[in-house]
């Protein structure tokens, strides 16, 4: 979890009555609602609403957002090119899902116009990178700023509202988590700092800078997603009413080019990487970095049989060096049981190159994952056969 924030006006103790003049029915407080996480047993925060947050006028089945799985015939490499991927939606309905599994969905979106109403995940922390695009993220946490290569961490249950500036033209790519994310705990001493030698700090995350404070009695609607069902509940007033919160669970963003990479004279294995996870899974950030020093060293990964993990990459930026033909949005999943490694030519290319301007996100699962329909819509049939001569 993100370190403790403050933000706006809170008691000077928390569960005693925050004072107010006049307020909801005369009653003179603030109301006070406590976000937890595994119970009562994790992280929380406590937040102060000018009306309680429980009114609510209506609610409403809204459908159901299933992810259809392909068949799969045979266990291979893919390579699923997405930058051509129409833009569509707003910034919840133009997601398209690419991978899939019981702990973890990625998703593409490249919205054409703007969120629609409010959101909430009931179900699922989310992960969602940034690859273009810049604004704000509405919560009752209030206003967070993005920008490009940023990931926003969302912790489920959290309403928010996507607002891209003008021509931003936002290109996202979402993990939606099962479990809770987090650090690494070998990132953190004891004391639950994160240590000297982490490949960031408590300074490189960003949390809400303003309160947004709405102070309207209107209905509202908000859709709620728990699991694939969707609902629809209109909401006596507008949930963003806060006048200050204090604790752990907010959302945060992290830049990937704020990760310090770790290099030695020889590779170094992709858990250096590691910059969250998750019950099942980790995200990786490969950012720009020197390479070996070693006069002998090989510059790109060995080859690699992951007898217990699938790999997935999501290509950013920069030039991959033991990739060929893999552009910018590109997919790649490397599935357990069967070998990968750098294509050829790689190997020699690299032997005078100093550093890499590469910038990829990696999600690394422990159980399978499974394409897509619209994954395999896009899967180019011909890259297991990439490493022939």
């Amino acid at each position: 979890m993100p370190p403790y924030r403050q933000l706006g006006s809170i008691p000077r103790k928390r569960h005693i009555a925050h004072r107010r003049e006049g307020g909801y029915r005369g009653e003179g407080i603030y109301y006070e609602e406590v976000v937890t996480t595994q119970g009562f047993s994790r992280a929380y925060s406590i937040v102060y609403h000018l009306r309680p947050p429980t009114r609510v006028r209506k609610v409403e089945p809204a459908g159901n957002r299933s992810v259809d799985v392909a068949s799969q015939q045979a266990l291979r490499h893919h390579h699923i090119k997405t930058r051509q991927i129409p833009r569509q939606g707003d910034p919840l309905s133009g997601r398209v899902p690419i991978f899939t599994n019981a702990e973890v969905t990625n998703w593409r979106c490249r919205p054409e116009r703007p969120q629609a109403e409010l959101y909430r995940n009931a179900a699922a922390d989310e992960i969602i990178f940034v690859h273009r695009g810049q604004g704000s993220l509405q919560t009752m946490f209030g206003a967070l700023q993005f920008k490009p290569f940023d990931y926003i961490v969302i912790p489920r249950c959290t309403t928010y509202n996507f607002v891209f500036e003008p021509a931003s033209e936002p290109d996202l790519l979402i993990i939606e988590a099962t479990g809770n994310v987090g650090i690494p705990p070998r990132y953190l001493n004891p004391d639950g700092q994160l240590r000297l030698g982490a490949p960031y700090s408590e300074r490189d995350f960003h949390g809400p800078t303003e309160m947004l404070n709405i102070d309207k009695e209107t209905d509202t609607p908000v859709l709620i997603k728990d699991g694939n069902r969707l609902t629809r509940y209109i909401l006596a007033q507008h949930p963003f009413d806060v006048v200050g919160w204090d604790g752990m669970v907010y959302p945060y963003t992290f830049n990937a080019d704020e990760f310090e990479p770790m290099t030695g004279t020889i590779h170094q294995p992709p858990p250096i990487h590691q910059t969250f996870e998750a019950p099942g899974f980790v995200v990786c950030t490969f950012a720009p970095r020197m390479l070996d020093t070693h006069p002998e060293a090989i510059k790109v990964p060995y080859a690699h049989s992951n007898v217990e993990s699938d790999e997935v990459l999501y290509y950013v930026r920069g030039k991959f060096g033991s990739r060929r033909g893999v552009e910018e949005s590109s997919f790649t999943l490397h599935p357990r049981g069967i070998p990968h490694g750098p294509h050829p030519g790689t190997i020699v290319a690299s032997r005078a190159m100093t550093h890499t301007d590469e910038l990829a996100v990696m999600v690394d699962t422990f159980r399978p994952l499974h394409l897509t329909k619209q994954a395999a819509e896009m899967d180019d049939a011909s890259y297991p056969y990439s490493w022939l001569e």
